[in-house]
């Protein structure tokens, strides 16, 4: 039988995540007297292979709701061979409501987020008033993502579902389950070769990344102006080190730290998450509704029994589905990317030890883009596993060492870490990967703005401070709080220091510390 895979591999890392449950959308902004319908590409000097991508004039027609404009752009499907394939590139912008210094890029993370529909959904939450007022906003989806050309895997969504929540008839961690879930990540791989074809070799994160100079160039800025949230971090920086000198003002908010393996990504989100986890209980068992007694570490227990109780018998929702470790796991992170959403965590755990599964599926659900209906809004788990698969090599291939990093995990973070284990999606991915990690200094950049919080449960702080320092023109900003991300989400210090960042060119003197 198929065995959850999702909640066994490093956890995506979309900005701030925000669940449907605890907050709606975005307010309109106003439009500007006289909106430009094309952009003048930079006449600059490219490859004479690259002049037709370079060269191309953008036509922006209005979508997608009031005052917003989209176009695409066509891009190289391999960048060291640009005249064999093209894909194509979704963007979507509100132009300033002010005059405007450029276009600003915002990427949402993940990897697999859509930026389009971060910038069309959630443009308030993407920035502030100033930054619309100074700035074209301008989303887009980076390859194999979504409405740009992107990777297809399952056609039928309860393909996905069985993917996703099937659960093993053997018990977690044994040979047995470490088989199922190879040969489920291998059916996976193979189905995405199938129906994506020659694309699913190119989404790595290089080639997006000179996609961004692409966009760049054809937007008409001189310079690349970047909000990366999470792993758009990831993304900005490969762009810094690949094309130092053409940096204008990058912001990188809940960074990654390019340096790190895959295990040792999977290693600190899991401390990372139970810290968070940890939090939320101190602050629960100051209220009434909390559904824990005793002290932190009691509560933390009790949680770990809870998933070990899921395992030996999961809990059956009313459309078929069943819960088990895997499904609640998720149902647990996707509360913890905003404090906000804490509450949702007291619903969660009251109603499963009551043995009611349909608020951990309402969260692992919205954490996944599954509707109602068991459809899905978009790819961004299948981008999400092939993009992985490209940047990381796989270090533990075998069973026993699988279980040896497991038992590392279970003695680093107790209570989550043995979710995190067991990693083996890309051990049979169709392509070889393609990125080889290690620090990124981006020597002769602009000045580059690394934003960390300090209980950031999905991109620990102590990526940013190492990301900081690996650049050779890196400048900390510190959010001493919780949540994944800061800016426009924080406090008016980290939102005025960014702001000023990009609108003055103000780079702080030492780390503000907000």
């Amino acid at each position: 039988m198929p065995v959850t895979t999702k909640t066994t591999r490093t956890v995506l890392t979309a900005a701030g995540l925000v669940i449907a449950l605890a907050l709606s959308g975005c307010v309109a902004s106003f439009l500007p007297k006289t909106p430009d319908t094309r952009s003048t590409p930079t006449a600059e000097r490219v490859a004479a292979e690259l002049e037709p991508f370079y060269t191309q004039i953008l036509k922006w027609k209005p979508c997608e709701g009031e005052g917003f404009q989209c176009t695409t752009v066509t891009a190289p499907m391999d960048w060291k061979n640009p005249a064999t394939k093209s894909i194509d590139l979704a963007l979507i912008r509100k132009t300033a409501t002010g005059t405007a210094l450029g276009s600003l890029l915002v990427n949402p993370g993940g990897p697999g987020a859509s930026g389009y529909d971060f910038v069309r959904d959630s443009l308030d939450y993407a920035v502030d008033a100033k930054l619309k007022q100074n700035y074209d906003i301008v989303g887009f989806d980076p390859r194999g993502v979504n409405k740009s050309s992107a990777v297809k895997c399952y056609q039928d969504p309860s393909e996905m579902d069985k993917f996703l929540f099937g659960v093993s008839a053997n018990p977690f961690g044994s040979d047995a389950w470490i088989a199922d879930q190879r040969i489920n990540n291998t059916a996976f791989g193979a189905a995405c070769l199938k129906y994506t074809g020659d694309l699913l070799g190119f989404i790595d994160t290089d080639s997006a990344a000179r996609d961004l100079d692409l966009l760049r160039a054809t937007l008409g800025d001189k310079k690349l102006n970047y909000l990366g949230y999470s792993y758009g971090t990831l993304l900005g920086a490969t762009y810094a080190a690949l094309y130092p000198k053409k940096t204008g003002r990058l912001v990188l908010d809940g960074a990654l730290d390019p340096a790190t393996s895959s295990f040792d990504v999977g290693a600190t989100q899991a401390q990372g998450f139970e810290s968070a986890l940890r939090a939320y209980i101190k602050d629960c068992l100051t209220g009434k509704e909390c559904p824990f007694t005793g002290s932190v570490d009691d509560a933390m227990t009790d949680i770990r029994s809870l998933l070990e109780g899921l395992d030996a018998s999961p809990l059956r929702a009313k459309d078929g589905r069943e819960l088990s470790s895997g499904a609640m796991f998720t149902a647990i992170i996707t509360p913890l990317y905003n404090k906000v959403n804490w509450p949702n965590l007291t619903q969660l755990f009251s109603s499963v030890m009551k043995g009611d599964a349909s608020v951990a599926f309402q969260l692992a659900d919205s954490y996944y883009g599954r509707k109602a209906n068991g459809s899905y809004t978009d790819n961004s788990t299948e981008a999400f596993i092939g993009i992985n698969c490209l940047d990381y090599t796989t270090e533990s291939t075998t069973d026993a060492s699988l279980k040896v990093d497991a038992a590392t995990l279970a003695s680093l973070a107790p209570t989550l870490g043995p979710q995190l284990s067991y990693d083996t999606s890309c051990a049979s991915w169709p392509f070889e990967p393609t990125r080889t990690r290690g620090p990124i200094s981006a020597d002769g950049s602009a000045p580059i703005l690394v934003v960390g919080t300090t209980n950031d449960p999905a991109t620990p702080y102590v990526w940013a401070k190492a990301l900081a320092k690996e650049l050779q023109n890196g400048h900390l900003l510190t959010y001493r709080g919780e949540g994944h991300t800061a800016y426009n989400k924080s406090n008016s210090c980290v939102n005025n220091t960014v702001d000023d960042f990009f609108v003055d060119g103000t780079v702080p003197k030492k780390d503000p510390q907000c």
